[in-house]
């Protein structure tokens, strides 16, 4: 039997819902331990695809990923109300009741004050949390039983601009660290082309798959973003 590294074969998607067409004939392969940067304008299918490959909506095509794969998945905007009851504890013993599982995954999120951790932070409810706090809560909760691959939609929606390059260092670290495979919508192309492996390209459509620097070609930038927006990005990477 011939060895892949593929751990995620996708042909022919098609996605419709409410009956319009939001993915069409979308084709690709997802490789273990890639970076996949997803990219698109708003409404070109990015979110629907995730919901696809997670199998939450119907689709036609197949989708098929490696026996006995386990996916986390890190929503948009996970916003809480701040009298929302549950607690950082009460949160991640979802998945887990060990203390000592819960602290090693906070201080591999870069929550490292452990007196902090018991005293504040596990006791703190979730809608108190800052967006930068709850998006280190959020990915210890995903990193907490061990997946092989996460799939992250715009984890910095709601960040300011000075903790958007910690959480994709954070992203960087941990992939390389527990050996995962990350797949992230990003608005970004700077983040893409720091941190991605590979970048699809969609509007409704696949426009491009491959690495950044050759994929994002300026009939690709055109195709995703039009004119104006292609001339600005191709300025940036000249």
């Amino acid at each position: 039997m011939e060895l892949t590294s593929s751990i995620l074969k996708v042909s022919h998607l098609n996605v419709t819902l409410d009956g319009q067409k939001i993915l069409h004939d979308i084709s690709f392969d997802l490789n273990r331990d890639d970076t996949v940067a997803v990219v698109g304008p708003n409404g070109a299918g990015k979110s629907v695809l995730f919901r696809a490959l997670l199998g939450l909506i119907p689709y036609t095509g197949t989708i098929v990923w490696e026996k006995n794969i386990k996916i986390n998945y890190i929503p948009q905007r996970f916003t809480i109300d701040s009298d929302f009851p549950l607690t950082v504890r009460e949160f991640l013993n979802f998945k887990t009741k060990n203390h000592h599982t819960i602290l090693s995954a906070l201080r591999s999120v870069g929550i490292t004050d452990e007196h902090h951790i018991n005293h504040h932070l596990l006791n703190q409810r979730l809608g108190w949390l800052s967006g930068g706090q709850i998006q280190r809560v959020l990915i210890a909760w995903a990193i907490i039983d061990q997946p092989d691959v996460i799939l992250f939609d715009e984890p910095t929606a709601g960040i300011d601009v000075g903790g958007e390059e910690t959480i994709y260092h954070l992203i960087k670290k941990l992939k390389d660290e527990k050996d995962l495979t990350i797949l992230i919508i990003s608005h970004d192309l700077n983040v893409v082309y720091k941190y991605a492996t590979t970048v699809l390209c969609l509007n409704k459509d696949m426009v491009c798959y491959g690495a950044p620097t050759d994929a994002l070609d300026p009939s690709a930038l055109k195709a995703l973003y039009g004119e104006a927006t292609f001339l600005t990005h191709d300025h940036q990477h000249k």
